[in-house]
C-alpha cells in the first residue's frame, strides 16, 4: 500500500510502509523518566512537545501500517572504557551523570515504548550518530528500507547527527518535530528551524500518522 503526504514546497512524496522504518533514538529512562540522570535537562522540551505520547501514537500507527520499528539505545559498560580517557562535550555529561550504564534501569527503554515482537533493536551505539558505530545501515539496506523516520534525543545532537548521515547515505529522511527534545527550548527550536529542513522532511506526528492511515 502506498500513501502520500504533501508539504509546502516541492512535489508529493510517496511513502511505502514496507520500505519505511521508524528509528527511535535513546528513548531510555535516563532521558525519559523521573529519576533519570539526564531527565531534568530535557523535561522542559519534553513537556512542550509531549513527545512520549506523540511517539507512542506514531509507533502504533507505523506497526499497523506494516512499517518497521527500530530502537537505537546508547549504552556503556560500567566505567565507560569504550570512551576516551578524557571525554568532553555531551559525552562528558553522560559520564559525569553516570548515565546509560548497560543493564541498569537508566539504560532501559521506557515502559511506554517497550519493543514488541517484530521490532528491531539496534545494538552498539556508543556515540552521537546512530549510523557510526552500529549495523543500522546494513539492516536497513538488507530489509529494503529507503525511508527513515526519526524521533528521540537530543534534537540537535543524536537525532540531528543521524539525520545528516541518513541524508548523506541516500535515504529519504523524515524528522518528527514533536517527537524530539533537547536540553533547552532555544536549541530545540533552532535545530528545527534551520537544520532539519536542510537534511530532512520535518513534519508533526499527526501529519505522519495521517499519511500512513
Amino acid at each position: 500500500m502506498f500513501v502520500t503526504y504533501g508539504y509546502e514546497e516541492g512535489p508529493l512524496m510517496s511513502i511505502d510502509p514496507s520500505t519505511t522504518a521508524v528509528v527511535l533514538i535513546e528513548y531510555q529512562n535516563d532521558f525519559t523518566s523521573e529519576g533519570g540522570a539526564l531527565h531534568p535537562a530535557v523535561s522542559e522540551v519534553m513537556d512542550k512537545t509531549d513527545m512520549l505520547t506523540n511517539t507512542k501514537r506514531v509507533v502504533e500507527k507505523a506497526r499497523a501500517a506494516g512499517a518497521t520499528v527500530m530502537y537505537a539505545p546508547i549504552t556503556f559498560a560500567e566505567g565507560y572504557n569504550e570512551l576516551s580517557a578524557h571525554p568532553y562535550g555531551i559525552l562528558k555529561g553522560v559520564v559525569d551523570g553516570n548515565a546509560f550504564v548497560k543493564d541498569t534501569w537508566g539504560a532501559a527503554i521506557v515502559d511506554d515504548l517497550t519493543p514488541e515482537a517484530g521490532d528491531i533493536l539496534i545494538e552498539g551505539k556508543r556515540g552521537l550518530d546512530t549510523f557510526a558505530s552500529t549495523n543500522l545501515d546494513f539492516i536497513l539496506r538488507s530489509k529494503g528500507i529507503t525511508t527513515i523516520v526519526l524521533g528521540g534525543f537530543l534534537t540537535n545532537c543524536c537525532v540531528e547527527s543521524t539525520m545528516r548521515s541518513g541524508y548523506e547515505n541516500g535515504y529519504k529522511v523524515i524528522t518528527l518535530s514533536d517527537c524530539v527534545a533537547a536540553t533547552s527550548v532555544e536549541e530545540h527550536d533552532n535545530a528545527l528551524r534551520y537544520d532539519y529542513p536542510m537534511f530532512s522532511q520535518p513534519m508533526a506526528s499527526t501529519e505522519f500518522i495521517e499519511a500512513i492511515d
